[in-house]
């Protein structure tokens, strides 16, 4: 097996991981605030269907400082309201807004480098 595939592979089980986190806080959470008349339309625009369920977990897992600085661009109605969403949510909540959005984010880097570095040969 060469180093490429194991690293591959370890990235394909963190997307595996990922996708059951996706579902998990999908069906706990989202589906909570989207019952809540106050949070309702607070999910950020929804490009496909599932797409506010990343941005309510972008929200909740990103520093706040980022998020506020998200809230005074001209494009923030793609996002989430972060405080709004701290407030209807409990700590396992959040925890759970982080574990799916780091194992997202970690395996669709690390994916993409993969490719990029296999490209440029270094694998080879």
């Amino acid at each position: 097996m060469s180093r490429y595939s194991f690293l591959l592979g370890i990235s394909a089980g963190m997307a595996f991981v990922s996708a059951i986190l996706f579902l998990l806080f999908s069906w706990i959470t989202v589906r909570k605030l989207k019952k809540n008349p106050e949070t309702k339309d607070a999910l950020g625009f929804e490009y496909v269907s599932g797409w506010n369920t990343l941005n309510a977990a972008q929200a909740l897992s990103l520093p706040r400082v980022i998020t506020n600085k998200l809230k005074g661009t001209i494009l923030s109605f793609l996002h989430a309201d972060s405080d709004l969403l701290y407030l209807h949510t409990n700590k396992f909540d959040r925890l759970l807004a982080r574990l799916f959005y780091i194992t997202y984010s970690i395996a669709g880097l690390s994916m993409i480098t993969l490719i990029i570095l296999k490209s440029l040969g270094f694998f080879n």
